[in-house]
Formats: C-alpha cells, structure tokens, sequence
C-alpha cells in the first residue's frame, strides 16, 4: 500500500488540431511547474499525420499530427470512431489514467470519452477518471453523437479555460456546461494554452491540491480498512472466547461474561453484527 501512496495519478494529455504531444507538452511548461508536479503526465501524438498546414509551422519543428478530421462546420468527422479506438486502446494498455487534459481538438476529444464511458459506451473496464482540464474545448455538433456523450450532467472534476479572444469561446462555454459544477478560468487571450497570472495559477493550484488530497483519503481509508479487516481476523484466531466481547464489557460486568456461556454468545453475536 505504501507503493500505491507513493505512485502519482496519471494524465492523459492530448494535443491540438496539426500540432504534436511534444508540442503540447511545451506549452504546459508556461504554467508554474508546482500546479502539475505531483502528476505523471502523458504527451501521445495524434494518430494520423498532419493532412496540410500546420499552425505551429516555423513556430515548432514537425512532425505535426491530428488525430481526426472534419468539415468546414464541425458537423461530419472522419476516422473519429478509429481514433476512439485507438485511444480506449492506449488508455487500456497505458493506464489506468486519473485525469484528462486536452487543448482544442484534444479537449473535444476528452470530454467525448468521458461522456461515452459516463454512458457505458466505452472503457467499461477502466476506472472512472476522476478530473479533466479542458482548454479551448468544444463539443461536438453531429446529433448521434450528442445524444450519447451528452445526454447525462458528466460528474467529473473539470477546469475549464475560456480566452476572451478565443474564436471557440463560445463553444468553449457550452462544453463547460456538460459538466457538473465547473471551474471556469477565464483569461484574455486568444485560442491558445494560456500563460496564467497569479490569480489564474492560484485557482487552478487549489483546484489539484483538492483533487490529491481526496486521493490520498481514498488510499488511506482503503489501506485503513484493509489493516483493520487483517486485524479483527487475527484477533479472532488468537484471543480466548471469553475475551472476545468487547461489545458487552463496555455495557456490563466483564467477570459475569467470562462465568456465563449464554452471555458469551450474545457478546459473539453482538460483535459480528459490528
């Protein structure tokens, strides 16, 4: 148990439209380092080679990925279901995964997964994710799909950020309200991962100091639990009947439990039911 204490909880980070993990990885170290020590952090490239024009030519070297494509409204989208597959597939073989994170087309992506699994449709085996960080989110727009992966409130942690100039601000809106109780970051840049003020840094540490510390209670109490169940089978190997009433002294005379055999066994039975 203390390995599993000690093991940090696992994002799984995926990167804009033509750009690359690697890239997104880069853009992530503009926060303070403190907000995502505690986590190990995943970078995957996209699946499909960059089909044009990267953005972040000259800006970042290539290779550039994406990982489907779509059309000029965001209404049809090609190889989205291969892409599902293969990410359900690295989550699988990679994970467990705690947390997702995700900037545009990558954001998009995380909360489709989280709203399949919250459905049933995907990543039955996996553990539920316990928080997603969302920038320049959206949802998807295709009826099929919404009527799945947003048909429910998805009860996942989130932080969402929202650029005052963003050209998905709007949608970036909308997808915070899929979710339940969502933190919203706004910031007055455009569609970019953010370089964030204090204010900014603070909320978002405070938002995974929250997420670790319910994490480590979970562990403890497992872990308390588990000592606990060991201990009580050991007590009830070793110790003499007649001190096996801990339930009863504490409502009587212990001397008369110990000369009493009918007593004895109200104390046995009473402790069972604790």
């Amino acid at each position: 148990m203390e390995e599993a204490q000690k093991q940090k909880m696992k994002i799984l980070c995926l990167h804009g439209f033509r750009t690359s993990g690697s890239f997104l990885h880069k853009q992530i170290s503009k926060w303070d380092p403190s907000v995502f020590c505690h986590f190990d952090m995943d970078f995957p490239d996209g699946l499909f080679p960059a089909g044009g024009k990267s953005d972040i030519e000259g800006i970042f070297p290539p290779p550039y990925f994406e990982w489907f494509q779509f059309n000029k409204d965001f209404t049809e989208y090609t190889n989205l279901e291969e892409c599902v597959s293969h990410l359900c597939e690295y989550i699988t073989t990679k994970g467990p995964f705690h947390g997702l994170l995700g900037f545009s087309q990558g954001a998009t992506l995380c909360a489709l997964l989280l709203g399949y699994q919250a459905q049933g449709k995907v990543l039955k085996e996996h553990p539920p994710f316990k928080f997603f960080v969302s920038i320049s989110g959206s949802k998807f727009r295709e009826p099929s799909i919404c009527e799945v992966a947003y048909k429910d409130t998805i009860k996942v942690k989130s932080v969402h950020f929202i650029g005052a100039k963003d050209w998905l601000k709007l949608p970036s809106e909308e997808l915070a309200t899929a979710f339940d109780n969502p933190l919203i970051i706004r910031h007055p840049q455009g569609h970019t991962v953010p370089r964030l003020d204090e204010a900014s840094t603070e909320q978002l540490s405070n938002w995974t100091a929250k997420i670790l510390l319910q994490s480590n209670a979970s562990i403890s109490n497992n872990e308390h639990e588990l000592k606990n169940g060991e201990t009580n089978k050991d007590d009830e190997e070793e110790r003499p009947k007649e001190l096996n009433t801990n339930t009863i002294n504490n409502q009587g005379d212990a001397s008369k439990i110990a000369g009493n055999h009918k007593e004895l066994k109200v104390g046995e039975a009473i402790q069972a039911q604790h």
